[in-house]
């Protein structure tokens, strides 16, 4: 199993406007978020990527072109990625919809949370985890368990990958921030994945590349050191 780079996309003009964009479509980044996808490059420049996956919206279709124009690799589209539908949320300021009753719901059960006329946070969780795993097994299978990919796609579906990763319960999720242009980073071993990086907007992230072990094997290691990592 690999390991998979989360990217939220970079900001978009509705994250500048603090509404909420859900799966609007032609919401384009905004100035700090061109600036975000085009230091991608230098971040990622360590690291091989075996694949890129993204989801349908052009927010992240523009996150991800300066790394596409850089590397070559085109994205598979994912539907399952899609940003939550927030079916009448959708397009409203966050500062109204604070005081809807459904907020404290979000906030404090989001497993319970459904968006009217839109799609349950437990649904989304459940398909979004279904894609990475899906995709995982697909690009490890043609580039070996020491494959690094990446996927884009947004904020709430991420934190749900992650809550999975961390075997936190759905309603944990919101104690994860994920900021625009900010990449996490789980590691799937035959054990338990491995959270490796969590919100991270700055530097290279050629660390999290397994290296090849002495005996040549590929399989990354299930085990995690008693007293934290060494550093080598």
């Amino acid at each position: 199993m690999g390991t998979v780079i989360l990217l939220r996309h970079a900001r978009s003009i509705a994250n500048g406007a603090k509404t909420l964009a859900g799966r609007t479509p032609g919401i384009e980044l905004d100035e700090t978020g061109r600036a975000q996808a085009a230091d991608l490059v230098g971040r990622l420049a360590a690291v091989p990527l075996a694949g890129l996956v993204r989801s349908p919206l052009l927010r992240c279709e523009q996150t991800l072109a300066p790394l596409v124009h850089a590397t070559g690799v085109e994205p598979v589209v994912e539907d399952d990625l899609a940003e939550v539908d927030y079916g009448s949320w959708t397009g409203k300021e966050l500062s109204e919809l604070v005081d809807e009753p459904l907020w404290r719901v979000v906030q404090t059960h989001p497993s319970g949370a459904v968006f009217p006329d839109g799609e349950g946070l437990a649904e989304v969780q459940a398909r979004a985890v279904a894609a990475v795993r899906r995709h995982d097994r697909r690009i490890t299978a043609e580039h070996g368990e020491t494959a690094v990919w990446l996927l884009c796609s947004h904020g709430d579906v991420i934190k749900s990958v992650l809550a999975d990763a961390l075997g936190q319960h759905l309603d944990a999720f919101q104690r994860i921030v994920v900021d625009p242009g900010s990449m996490s980073v789980v590691r799937y071993t035959e054990l338990r994945p491995m959270l490796l990086r969590l919100n991270d907007s700055g530097g290279d992230l050629g660390e999290i590349v397994p290296k090849q072990q002495e005996s040549g094997a590929e399989k990354p290691s299930s085990d995690n050191p008693v007293g934290g990592t060494t550093g080598a």
